[in-house]
């Protein structure tokens, strides 16, 4: 069995995945389209890019992440549909994203959260020491997001299936409570915070596009960390968060269902009744730590293979 993955280049979340996954599983992969036996669409949204004899010619798994139905126009159910034809099994990342998806298909629909490698993403005892780093006190109370908050096609109106308002909101009311607290932002496209947060006055630091060793050290310095999203695939910072027992509290999106306490996820109105559950989150993202993390997915495609 040889696996393909889709080519992206992005900059984004699934390229890495595409990357750690032919670091870890070279030997039943190969990085020639004509020599798989399955290709595994990881960015749908760029299929066409895939040679249509190779779709109808071997297995086809489908990555999708998440729906929004209120943009999914008669455009979008035709490029789907004309995808849907070559593919033998979608995958995707959480179980609400398989709840949206089984709304357009028949077909059959694995849910596997993306692993996460815990060579990148790891606790750093030191907070002190790694604050001052940063030109930090350790009085401050540090609040973090580190996913983009803005639409790419003005850099200046809120990506809402993102919450960034949400997130606004909630960091407001928090600073009144709390003078130390301060913003801290990783990722593109975060005009629509870092604008406001300048306008209201709430101090933030912004990293863009920081390496991974710097993420993971962000993750360690924080108080906590917030998830705001109305819709949502992952986000991987769930993930992230739990395996460098960074707190962090979500709305009830994507993987928080499967990966966070009950009590860490919470309704908008209802925020202040939430809980970090750091020890849980740390528990259950041990699953999904390398190489346990890439074992459903082997499995998902010996039995593609198979059938």
């Amino acid at each position: 069995m040889k696996i393909y993955l889709s080519k992206i280049n992005e900059s984004w979340i699934v390229d890495r995945v595409r990357e750690e996954w032919y670091q870890f599983n070279n030997s039943i992969s190969t990085n020639k389209i004509r020599e798989a036996d399955i290709i595994w669409v990881i960015a749908p949204w760029i299929w066409k890019k895939i040679p249509k004899r190779h779709l109808k010619n071997k297995k086809v798994v489908c990555s999708y992440y998440h729906f929004e139905f209120n943009k999914f126009g008669e455009k979008e159910k035709e490029n789907f549909l004309n995808l849907d034809q070559y593919v033998d099994e979608y995958h995707v990342i959480s179980q609400f994203t398989k709840t949206q998806l089984s709304t357009l298909t028949n077909k059959k629909i694995t849910s596997i959260p993306f692993w996460v490698n815990q060579n990148d993403w790891f606790e750093i005892e030191e907070k002190e020491s790694l604050r001052e780093s940063f030109n930090l006190d350790k009085e401050d109370y540090l609040i973090g997001s580190f996913q983009r908050d803005t639409e790419g096609h003005d850099l200046i109106s809120p990506k809402l299936i993102k919450g960034p308002d949400i997130f606004l909101d909630l960091i407001k009311e928090e600073y009144k409570k709390n003078n130390k607290l301060k913003v801290i932002l990783s990722g593109k496209r975060r005009n629509y915070l870092i604008n406001n947060l300048k306008e209201i006055g709430i101090p933030y630091k912004y990293f863009e596009m920081a390496s991974l060793d710097v993420v993971n050290k962000l993750y360690n310095i924080l108080d906590l960390y917030l998830v705001t999203s109305r819709i949502e695939g992952g986000p991987q910072a769930i993930l992230e968060c739990s395996i460098t027992k960074t707190p962090i509290l979500s709305t009830r999106v994507g993987v928080a269902p499967e990966i966070l306490h009950e009590n860490a996820i919470f309704e908008v109105n209802e925020f202040n009744k939430a809980q970090v559950e750091t020890e849980y989150a740390f528990e259950k993202a041990q699953k999904y730590t390398i190489p346990e993390g890439f074992n459903q997915f082997i499995d998902l495609f010996t039995s593609v293979n198979l059938s």
